[in-house]
């Protein structure tokens, strides 16, 4: 009680009175006791002792009283002795700086241990360095992309830490089994500045950590494990700004010497636009006006693929959807319309159920039997509205000289036409990229494009985790289950 009475009132003491770079110092209760001799004496009735020497007291509520009754003295003495409080503040100080400078030095040598060849993980090529602020290290999927990493980065500050697999999920797993961890105990020596409550700022050796997986499933799978880690454990690395995901091509376009990587299927699509709609001819639109309504197109073929998907005899629902009119009849009388245009496309209704909640028709086409579902599952997905609301754009913006003309099909000229004569590669993994491809699409600076992970809501981004990554199934089930219907990009 005495040493927390102590040690709470020069603090309270330090922060209202030392100067403006001492005020903040935090002190402990050694610090307030060094040089100090004191005889606390307490009475007490019927008190109790713990072991057999009866050297310490085991009289719990006495504690408090003698904090309380101490401090609210000790504070009086303060304030009535400014000399000597003043002396008694520079002792403590002097106390802290000298525990603190002690600390460092002890830092000091295991950083210098942490910067040696023969502490660091095998695996890591570190940079040349040693400042902070300019260094980066990239946390890459897998011992292949690892490789050409190393061989295409900038050794003066690029460090190249490669992961083998998953890392462990640390949202399950006991502390002792995560330090256990040949890939997180790697990634924690590399990083140099402990971890949890251990962590030091000033100890870490990079201030941009990036995160480089393939742009599939698992490397999706594989960012979430890492953040899981960063979030739970090197928290201060996200908050100050430090993480970074990688964002790798995945197209490269070559014809002839032009040579252009692409971020992804929009990306490509746009280009291949670009490049191609020259023979689309044209009398009421300009070049700049077709380009920017075959990107809609684009974007309408996407998203009837992502339907596709989900639904069958999509050419049923494209005529549904480039149709709304017909969509506020009662079920009857769209079942009808829809049977007339299944009979246009020259198929076979083999069976049908009509309600007012559902049109449940199995359908002979050419490729075989299929079962088409027209009800609330249907008209709610994200991508059938979607889907409605860019061709209802696309209607708005095409002149009457396209009105009658199939503009998936336009599109697809535009595509073969700029698809001519070039080599169109997509990367299944970083694997697939040489070095030098990887240093100018994902690595080099001037070319690069990184994603900065941040946390916008601390508490939210905690209950994320633990429904996603925890050991509790059932949350996650319902979660999954009540929200399938809105999933917009999907891979499988």
């Amino acid at each position: 009680g005495f040493r927390a009475g102590l040690t709470r009132s020069m603090a309270s003491y330090i922060s209202k009175n030392a100067n403006a770079k001492e005020k903040n110092t935090k002190i402990t209760g050694d610090d307030c006791k060094e040089g100090l001799i004191a005889i606390v004496s307490v009475r007490v009735p019927e008190p109790q002792f713990e072991g057999q020497t009866k050297g310490k007291l085991g009289s719990s509520y006495v504690r408090p009283l003698v904090q309380k009754f101490f401090s609210e003295n000790f504070n009086k003495y303060l304030e009535e002795n400014p000399i000597e409080a003043k002396a008694i503040m520079a002792q403590v100080l002097l106390a802290a700086r000298g525990r603190d400078a002690a600390k460092r030095a002890k830092d000091l040598v295991k950083r210098k241990d942490s910067m040696s060849i023969g502490t660091l993980p095998g695996k890591l090529a570190d940079c040349q360095s040693k400042d902070p602020e300019i260094s980066e290290i990239y946390l890459v999927e897998g011992d292949s992309a690892g490789g050409s990493a190393k061989q295409g980065r900038d050794r003066v500050f690029q460090a190249i830490l490669p992961l083998k697999g998953k890392i462990l999920n640390v949202e399950k797993a006991r502390l002792e089994k995560i330090l256990k961890s040949d890939e997180i105990k790697n990634m924690i020596t590399a990083l140099g500045c402990g971890i949890g409550d251990e962590f030091d700022e000033d100890k870490l050796r990079y201030h941009k950590v990036i995160i480089m997986t393939d742009a599939d499933v698992d490397g999706s799978h594989i960012q979430t494990l890492l953040m899981t880690f960063f979030f739970r454990f090197l928290k201060p690395i996200i908050e100050k700004g430090y993480l970074y995901l990688a964002q790798p091509p995945l197209y490269r376009y070559k014809k002839g010497k032009n040579e252009i990587y692409l971020k992804d299927e929009k990306a490509l699509n746009d280009y291949l636009i670009e490049n191609g709609i020259t023979v689309i001819e044209s009398t009421t639109m300009g070049q700049a006006d077709l380009v920017d309504l075959f990107k809609l197109v684009a974007y309408y073929r996407m998203t009837l693929k992502e339907i596709e998907k989900r639904f069958a005899l999509p050419e049923v629902l494209r005529y549904m959807i480039e149709n709304p009119d017909i969509i506020g009849t009662d079920n009857k009388a769209l079942a009808k319309t829809i049977e007339a245009y299944i009979a246009e496309l020259g198929y076979n209704i083999l069976n049908k159920t009509i309600t007012d909640e559902t049109i449940h028709l199995f359908v002979q086409t050419n490729d075989g039997l299929e079962e088409l579902i027209v009800d609330e599952i249907l008209f709610t997905n994200p991508h059938y509205n979607e889907a409605i609301l860019i061709h209802q754009k696309i209607e708005e913006h095409i002149t009457d000289e396209f009105k009658d003309k199939d503009l998936l099909a336009l599109f697809e000229e535009v595509e073969s036409s700029a698809k001519k004569g070039a080599y169109i590669q997509r990367y299944k993994g970083l694997g697939e990229m040489n070095p030098e491809q990887l240093w100018e699409t994902t690595m080099t600076p001037e070319n690069r494009r990184l994603l900065q992970v941040t946390i916008g809501d601390d508490e939210n981004a905690s209950d994320t985790f633990v429904l996603f990554m925890g050991d509790e199934v059932e949350p996650r089930r319902n979660y999954i289950e009540s929200h399938a219907k809105d999933v917009k990009h999907l891979d499988v």
